[in-house]
């Protein structure tokens, strides 16, 4: 398990893309009208309009870790529109913490590391 994003609400997708650009030298690797990834300064930054997600950190989980912590909260795997898996479960405090898999070959991501296999 490791650190894979941190995710933080917009209203405006675009005009936020622009701004990270333009003050943070960040990086897009994906944009659509509701979501965006960025990299600043080798951290990835997602932009997530409030009605389609949390705010949340996520940490990069194997594919089987991700089914057992699903099995384990009892909730679906969700399929992502990038081609990553994940699920969100919840601290203690109410924060939402995202378990996201980058499939083999699957992601829209080149050269994507894969999670350490270590247990949960």
């Amino acid at each position: 398990m490791q650190f894979d994003h941190t995710a933080i609400p917009s209203t405006n997708i675009a005009g936020s893309v622009e701004w990270y650009r333009a003050n943070l030298d960040a990086d897009v690797l994906y944009q659509d009208s509701t979501w965006a990834f960025l990299n600043v300064g080798g951290v990835k930054v997602a932009l997530v309009t409030p009605t389609q997600h949390p705010p949340h950190i996520a940490v990069r989980v194997t594919e089987e870790q991700l089914a057992a912590a699903a099995l384990a909260a009892k909730i679906p795997i969700d399929s992502h529109r990038d081609g990553t898996r994940g699920i969100y479960i919840h601290d203690p405090f109410g924060n939402a913490v995202e378990l996201i898999c980058y499939p083999a070959g699957q992601t829209i991501y080149a050269n994507e590391p894969r999670a350490p296999s270590r247990p949960l």
